[in-house]
């Protein structure tokens, strides 16, 4: 197994400071890997650790409660001897080779031998006349939630500052619980940094044709209130747009204020080599608050990148764990993600980043069709939307290395998986910096 980080040092076990789907899957794991010392859980929100993504959705429905989204029962924390802590906000922390102490808002202090970080992210703020309104929110854990479903069930007009992933989710909910809902977006196309043009042009013609107005190059001024709660949203035409509840979901940032104090290198997340180590070689950091090297598996894996998602924060946390005990391991995987907006399911597969050539497969208007990029020939990653045949053959291509040739990837009536081929050999790919 290795020598573990630490070994030797008093006090013993691991401190995971992030109650979140990477902190419980680096517990787990490190359970999993044989780990018998101390491990402690800690985390500043009331509820046990649960599922984020659903709060976009079906949370908002009413469908799901924090404790139905709940990852873990009680039982499985006292069964693997993980020591659940909730309630308690990490403000401090210090630490050395052999180990260290943190430092709770309340005072109460947690020493450890091993430190991991799965802090997270925080939404992006807007400076905004009007957003202390009542009425107005952001949306990141179970607790905002709860409060924003209850004042949409009471509203008429819903305002959606932000034409990314959750503010499309928020807003397509809204939509087909009879809302007349605005979404507002600065740039010139929806969900602009994940997809392409096609997808983009596709998803705003389909949440239009669901009834969302949807505004681009919007320019937002100020909220307007009356009595102290929102009343409208003030653009820079000088137009009102009516609004009884308004989300804003402009993206998020991570959290990095503890790995300040502890000196580690800092660059849009906690800078994390593929073993989930940070820079002082002692502590690792795993989920939404890592800036890591590219996982992708493919030879294109060049650069670093933050990953929001699921997928990657498992797999992360899983590397970070051993990486705890001394065991080597790498993040090496194919990112997939995830949206459900209304009817319309978007799945991606691979990151199109550098990507030269784009395909469509199948017809758009049908609302079942994929998008696939190529760079140099090679397929390099896939949006697809109802379409999880698709995704799942462009997945299990890029994780064996295959590809699917661009001129035969356009034929909807034979499967992605029977054209999967061996990809060009790394010479004959063309290189970018």
């Amino acid at each position: 197994m290795g020598d573990p980080i630490g070994t030797g040092a008093a006090p013993r076990g691991t401190l995971i400071v992030g109650n979140c789907q990477a902190g419980v899957q680096l517990a787990s794991s490190l359970r999993e890997l044989g780990d018998t010392e101390p491990i402690t859980l800690v985390g500043e929100e009331p509820h046990a650790p649960y599922q984020r993504p659903p709060l976009s959705k079906a949370f908002l429905k009413g469908e799901a409660t924090a404790d139905s989204l709940a990852f873990r029962s009680h039982d499985f924390y006292q069964t693997h001897r993980i020591e659940l802590v909730t309630r308690e906000r990490i403000v401090k922390i210090t630490r050395d080779a052999r180990g260290g102490e943190a430092v709770a808002e309340s005072g109460r202090i947690f020493p450890f031998a091993r430190l991991a970080l799965t802090v997270g992210a925080v939404p992006r703020t807007i400076p905004l006349e009007g957003s202390e309104l009542e009425g107005v929110h952001y949306l990141r854990d179970a607790t905002e939630a709860a409060v924003l479903e209850q004042q949409l069930r009471q509203a008429r007009n819903v305002v959606v500052i932000g034409g990314g992933f959750i503010g499309l989710e928020v807003a397509a909910g809204a939509r087909a619980s009879g809302k007349d809902v605005t979404v507002l977006e600065a740039a010139p196309r929806l969900i602009g940094r994940a997809v392409s043009e096609q997808t983009s042009a596709f998803y705003l013609q389909a949440h239009r044709r669901r009834g969302l107005n949807v505004v681009l190059n919007a320019t937002v001024v100020r909220l307007v209130g009356e009595h102290d709660r929102v009343a409208g949203v003030e653009l820079g035409d000088g137009s009102v747009v009516p609004a009884d509840v308004v989300l804003i979901g402009v993206g998020v940032i991570p959290r990095t204020e503890l790995a300040e104090q502890l000196g580690l290198l800092i660059d849009n997340g906690i800078v994390v080599d593929a073993q989930a180590l940070a820079s002082d070689g002692v502590t690792v950091a795993a989920g939404d608050c890592a800036n890591m090297p590219n996982p992708s598996i493919s030879d294109f894996g060049n650069g670093r990148l933050r990953l929001e998602s699921v997928q990657n924060a498992v797999e992360q946390a899983k590397v970070a764990a051993a990486t705890l005990l001394g065991i080597p391991a790498e993040h090496k995987t194919v990112p997939w993600f995830w949206s459900d907006q209304a009817d319309l399911k978007l799945q991606i597969a691979g990151l199109n980043g550098g990507h030269d050539q784009v395909v469509l497969r199948g017809d758009p208007d049908s609302e079942k069709f994929s998008v696939l990029y190529y760079r140099a020939g090679t397929l390099i990653a896939a949006d697809c939307i109802n379409s999880p045949l698709d995704f799942m053959a462009v997945r299990n291509a890029l994780h064996k290395g295959l590809s699917v040739p661009a001129d035969a990837a356009t034929d909807t009536s034979i499967p992605l998986k029977k054209l999967a081929t061996e990809a060009p050999a790394l010479s004959e790919k063309v290189t970018t910096p």
